[in-house]
């Protein structure tokens, strides 16, 4: 059961990686502004190194399975303030988040197939804060062997 789910989580990684990495090469070509190139090299960063994880996982790789275990914890955080903006996910994702505008009703939405990168150092005017479910699943699984 183990292998299988480290395999499942690699292969989420290498698809949602790839997926990422080459939509940040489109973003770079041809060149725009220097901001929109920085995010395209931060996010090519990333999934290159979920990429990279996700290859080294699927592999049976010791290095794979600490890799892999950052590379879900980067996308676990969802932050949208006035201030700063941050998500990442890579393959799928469950995504369980609350609005300080409405504190009673939590959003819970989810994807699979699929890569997103948001960075900003601006933001909504109405800070939402959440949490990957399916990004927690998987570290607690690679923490727990």
């Amino acid at each position: 059961m183990r292998s299988f789910l480290f395999r499942l989580i690699g292969i989420l990684e290498i698809a949602g990686g790839f997926y990422g990495a080459s939509a940040m090469l489109r973003r770079l070509w041809p060149p725009g502004s220097t901001l929109d190139n920085l995010h395209a090299l931060i996010g090519l960063l990333l999934f290159g190194f979920v990429l990279v994880a996700g290859v080294l996982l699927v592999e049976g790789h010791e290095r794979g399975v600490r890799l892999s275990s950052w590379a879900q914890l980067l996308q676990l955080p969802l932050l949208a303030t006035p201030v700063l903006s941050y998500g990442l996910h890579c393959g799928a994702y469950l995504n369980l988040y609350a609005s300080t505008a409405r504190l009673d009703h939590p959003w819970l939405e989810g994807g699979f197939g699929s890569q997103g990168f948001a960075l900003a150092l601006a933001g909504p005017a109405v800070t939402r804060l959440g949490i990957n479910l399916l990004a927690l699943v998987a570290w607690l699984l690679l923490k727990l062997r």
